[in-house]
């Protein structure tokens, strides 16, 4: 399976970007109602937790941050929620996103690669991102989110 790598440029500053990846409020807007739990140490776990099919406490993705640095980088582990998938803790990607200034904006970079064979959600995952990365773009830029008509 093909890494998966989207570069887009933001018009604000790293750090105003940072805030959507770490910030309740920000991450609840942007990741469909779900907050991002971690205390964003290196080996500490995170989980996109919020509404789905387990209800409002719903394990959407979980992991481990393997890097961090503010308003720069984030690097994580990555499986899909236990109600997604039976053998979640079997499928681990990895997700980094690193910060750029460029000029009077960022440079986002996001890359998701170490797919182990035949994951079940790669496909998935391709349509997805970008959707993610347009929200995050919108958000940071309007203070507004789009709307896909779910």
């Amino acid at each position: 399976m093909d890494d998966l790598k989207y570069v887009l440029y933001v018009g604000a500053k790293p750090e105003d970007v940072w805030q959507v990846f770490v910030k309740p409020e920000a991450t609840k807007a942007i990741f469909f109602g779900c907050i991002l739990d971690s205390t964003f140490e290196i080996g500490a776990p995170y989980a996109y937790i919020g509404p789905g099919t387990d209800g409002d406490e719903t394990v959407h993705v979980y992991g481990k941050v393997l890097a961090i640095e503010p308003n720069r980088l984030m690097s994580y582990t990555e499986h899909p929620g236990p109600s997604y998938r039976e053998n979640h803790a079997e499928l681990e990607t990895r997700v980094t996103l690193t910060l750029e200034t460029v000029g009077d904006c960022t440079k986002l970079t996001l890359i998701n690669d170490q797919w182990p064979d035949n994951h079940p959600s790669y496909d998935n995952t391709i349509e997805s991102w970008p959707m993610m990365l347009s929200n995050i773009k919108t958000y940071v830029e309007t203070g507004k989110t789009l709307n896909f008509g779910w």
